[in-house]
């Protein structure tokens, strides 16, 4: 079932895993795609429509967070404001910033001088208000091209890719994500005994 963002509600049919081992390990979830030109393009009405289902889908999946991100600036690039909502447990951040370095060295600044630099407080500052680093990560587009808004969250994050564009998302692409992201086994960067076994 697709749901269109424009005319539907929240879908009911298809609902995110919310089991208890998706609950346990997922706590953010960050959606990425679409230029900022795009951004603008979506509206008023259908950007509060995106967040209160997305906000929705993710809250009953059990995660605190979730990030909307823009994929690049693009051309002609509107500019937005970083806004937040909560949504049911989930707080919402949309977050324009649509390069990653700039994110970075804006967070680098932002770092208290008297604070140690470790990947603890850089994290802390780059992603604030939430506390974690996303656990998922759904990226709108093709696999073979990584989103130039994101420099250090791919280190942990579980990338899960969906052919489409930032006009095409519906609420099944997030529910298929969590439901993908539920299946996987972590390793945050480690070896399982498979791959050491190889060596």
């Amino acid at each position: 079932m697709a749901v269109n963002f424009a005319s539907s509600p929240l879908p009911l049919a298809k609902e995110a895993d919310s089991s208890d081992s998706t609950r346990q390990f997922l706590r953010h979830v960050m959606v990425v795609g679409g230029t900022l030109r795009e951004w603008n393009d979506l509206g008023d009405q259908r950007w509060e429509h995106r967040v209160e289902t997305l906000g929705a889908i993710v809250s009953q999946a059990g995660a605190s967070y979730l990030t909307l991100r823009a994929f690049e600036p693009g051309d002609a690039a509107a500019a937005q404001d970083w806004w937040e909502r909560q949504i049911d447990n989930c707080q919402v951040m949309i977050d324009p910033c649509g390069d990653g370095r700039d994110r970075f060295a804006t967070a680098m600044r932002r770092l208290d001088p008297a604070d140690p630099v470790n990947e603890a407080t850089v994290a802390e500052v780059l992603y604030a208000p939430a506390d974690c680093e996303p656990d998922l990560i759904l990226v709108l587009g093709e696999p073979d091209r990584l989103p130039p808004s994101l420099v250090w969250e791919l280190a942990y994050g579980e990338l899960v890719f969906v052919s489409v564009s930032w006009d095409e998302l519906v609420a099944d692409h997030v529910v298929d994500a969590i439901a993908d992201f539920a299946q996987r086994e972590r390793r945050f960067g480690g070896l399982n005994q498979t791959d050491e076994s190889i060596g």
